[in-house]
């Protein structure tokens, strides 16, 4: 046997925590991240052995051997060591001045006090005893060390055998061995390592010297190997629900698929059943989940979700996909969402897809649909669904520097309130890409086709076919350069990279052409070079415009590193837009919005940037984000930002981690509407941080809905390193929140 029961048993405790209290397991950190103990001493309970003895080359592997000062073998059964003892076996160590070995009983007993150190653990104590035969051992006043990891403690007794582990009054902590600021303790520890679970009688936690919670009984994994049982239980306030308790229970169902009930206690709404269940094979994977909450007090419902994701590999070519997603209704996420974009959701899609590539083909079978979760709007916004839509690409080259092409998509639309039809969209192209070191051309030439078959509804003077057939040319083409130079005392490669795109198509008149999933793009820089500014096939803009567009960065030039960059592009429309949708009016310009991009890193701390989209025949700004951020010490960040889009939305940001020093940081965020003059989002409160414990508690208001009600919630956050945290996961909120935030 392997005598390394007792790491096993101290990495039990790091898992152990109370079923009915509202503890939830600290998964933020491993113990090996040496960021976690960034404010330890590094002193340890037990500093490392100076024990010389390496094992003997000719001695076996399950051999003891032994080295003394003096040995007395006078008596036949038993040899009596002396001095500086030293006894090793496999990868275990003992250190001790007086060691008594049993050749009858194949036993040895140190009662002048030992030492102990294997590949895991190292400890000291009073006396010990042991049977190496019958894998039976006996230490007495024991204090332990882990090595490598955190983690330290005491045992009034610990009993190993036959793959039992027995302790007796102990107690685990990953705090300083002086003064620890957080303890569990237990009476009685059983750990089997073979089935990988562990019970602790009389067990409780306490901070400090004072006892903070009570677990009489509890059964705890020791390692990886999953097994049904609670997991950690987690609680949250908030005004909108009230108290919040949740008691996850995880189902070891087969080692391929398991499944997680967990009840959601909500005192102003109810008690809501959530579903979770994984499956694993090994082409296919996937995950259900769902809740469902009756008779919801604050709604007079009853609520509910669902979503459903799959995978599968159906060979080397092919693979589908699944996934559906159901509210019960459009309020649903107003109520039970955790984040402003999550409140703010008002579609939600579900599809059935089959995807398949080749060397150079690729194609995809999908049935999509979407369900609309917005109360404010009809059900004719809604989206139309694709029964089904098969896209098919293909490219390859053909002779002289030529590429052939095709892209090609038909879709047959359904909705429940609005009459539908079915479209093909065809688009054959021919290209000659030609490149150099520093130079690129493409030229292409496209003929896009795309027809329709309507429902009687929709048909023009009485035909429901109609169709529409354009051709498209472009001329893509760049220039890259590059030197060294010398600016800020520092040297610099300076690119510069002028890039000019060319198109040209021809006006059709396509009012007589329904539109079934057109939306005009935003707006970018990446949109100066595409070819149409509408998405799906419904609109085709006609073209005669070139963009001139020029890019310039300075690099580090031995990391690469960018630390300038400046981009400006516009369009000159040599002809006017004349194609649009329903009710939105075509303006008659000359040019697109000038676009300017701007970053800016000014060290390792500072950065810059700047976006924005420049309207010259108005002489004013249509897009316009200003951002800045700091990074201080021990993970402080500091950002503001201005964003503002014309006749949509004009807000600030600012958000803040400070460190008031190595313990605490103060943590706050406000997003703030200019255009409403209304708070978005805002946050404020602290952290506290320390060698094995941290606290955080601050207090959100948010809006949760588009008519702009708000929560307020508050967030407490115990952690004890290495062992598990009360209250609320802060973390991913925090992430979301403030960017640049990490622990």
């Amino acid at each position: 046997m392997r005598r390394k029961i007792l790491p096993v048993l101290i990495a039990a405790h790091l898992a152990a925590t109370p079923l009915a209290t509202p503890i939830a397991l600290a998964q933020d950190h491993r113990l090996d991240d040496p960021n976690l103990w960034r404010l330890c001493s590094g002193a340890r309970a037990i500093p490392p052995f100076p024990y010389r003895m390496e094992k003997p080359a000719d001695l076996g592997d399950d051999e003891i051997a032994i080295e003394a000062d003096n040995v007395d073998v006078e008596l036949r059964e038993k040899t009596l060591f002396e001095g500086d003892v030293e006894l090793r076996r496999l990868d275990q160590w003992v250190g001790t001045p007086r060691l008594e070995y049993d050749h009858v009983n194949e036993s040895w007993l140190a009662e002048q006090g030992l030492r102990y150190q294997d590949g895991a653990l190292r400890f000291t104590a009073e006396r010990g005893e042991g049977e190496p035969e019958r894998e039976r051992h006996r230490l007495v006043g024991t204090r332990y060390q882990l090595i490598g990891l955190r983690g330290n403690g005491r045992a009034r007794e610990a009993r190993l055998d036959h793959g039992l582990g027995w302790l007796h009054d102990a107690t685990f902590t990953t705090c300083d061995p002086e003064g620890p600021q957080w303890s569990l303790e237990a009476k009685r520890i059983r750990v089997d390592s073979e089935k990988g679970f562990g019970t602790a009688w009389g067990a409780k936690v306490r901070l400090g010297s004072v006892p903070v919670f009570y677990l009489p009984y509890i059964v705890f994994p020791i390692d990886d190997t999953r097994r049904s049982g609670f997991l950690y239980p987690t609680l949250g306030l908030s005004g909108r629900s009230g108290f919040e308790l949740e008691v996850p229970y995880y189902l070891n169902l087969a080692p391929n698929y398991d499944a997680t009930i967990t009840p959601h206690l909500m005192t102003e709404r109810g008690v809501k059943l959530n579903v979770e269940g994984r499956y694993l094979f090994p082409n296919h994977r996937g995950l259900l989940e769902g809740g469902f909450l009756p008779s919801d007090a604050k709604a007079d419902r009853d609520r509910g979700d669902l979503h459903f994701e799959h995978f599968s590999r159906l060979s080397a070519n092919w693979q589908a996909t699944a996934n559906a997603n159901l509210v019960s209704d459009d309020r649903f996420f107003e109520d039970f969402g955790e984040s402003v974009n999550r409140a703010a959701t008002r579609l939600l899609a579900s599809d059935l897809s089959f995807r398949g590539h080749g060397e150079n083909w690729q194609t995809e079978l999908a049935i999509e649909d979407w369900d609309l979760v917005d109360p404010l709007v009809g059900s004719e916004a809604e989206p139309f669904r694709h029964l089904p839509r098969l896209s098919f690409e293909w490219e390859r080259p053909l002779f002289a520097g030529l590429d052939a092409g095709l892209r090609s998509e038909f879709i047959s639309f359904d909705h429940d309130a609005l009459p539908a039809g079915e479209r093909i969209d065809l688009r054959p192209y021919i290209a000659a890409p030609l490149q150099g070191l520093a130079w690129f051309v493409r030229p292409q030439i496209a003929y896009r086709y795309t027809a329709y078959d309507l429902d009687p509804e929709l048909a023009v003077d009485g035909d429901r076919r109609v169709d529409r057939g354009l051709p498209i040319y472009s001329l893509d083409s760049g220039l890259f350069f590059e030197r060294q130079t010398r600016l800020f005392s520092r040297d610099w490669l300076q690119t510069l990279e002028p890039r000019l795109y060319y198109l040209r198509a021809p006006f059709r008149d396509q009012s007589d052409l329904p539109v079934f999933d057109a939306r005009e793009l935003t707006f970018s820089f990446a949109q100066l070079f595409r070819d149409n500014s509408f998405s799906g096939a419904d609109r085709q803009i006609n073209a005669n415009q070139a963009t001139m567009a020029v890019t310039t960065r300075f690099l580090d030039p031995d990391s690469g590193r960018e630390y300038f960059s400046l981009g400006l592009g516009q369009a000159r429309l040599l002809e006017s837009p004349r194609v649009g949708l329903p009710g939105t009016p075509i303006g008659d310009r000359d040019e697109t919005p000038l676009v300017a991009e701007f970053d800016l890193r000014i060290d390792d701390r500072w950065t810059l940037g700047t976006t924005q989209h420049w309207d010259t025949d108005r002489g004013r700004s249509d897009l316009a984000v200003v951002r800045g951020q700091y990074q201080f010490r021990n993970a402080g960040v500091a950002n503001v930002s201005y964003r503002f889009r014309r006749d949509e939305l004009e807000q600030t940001d600012v958000s803040l981690v400070y460190p008031l020093n190595d313990q605490w940081r103060l943590i706050g965020r406000w997003n703030y509407s200019i255009r409403d003059d209304a708070t978005v989002e805002a946050l404020g409160g602290f952290e506290w941080d320390s060698c094995c414990l941290g606290v955080r508690l601050f207090v959100r208001n948010f809006v949760t809905n588009r008519e702009g009600d708000k929560s307020n919630q508050i967030y407490l956050e115990l952690e004890l390193k290495g062992l598990a945290s009360a209250g609320r996961d802060t973390r991913s909120l925090l992430e979301r929140a403030i960017l640049g935030y990490r622990r």
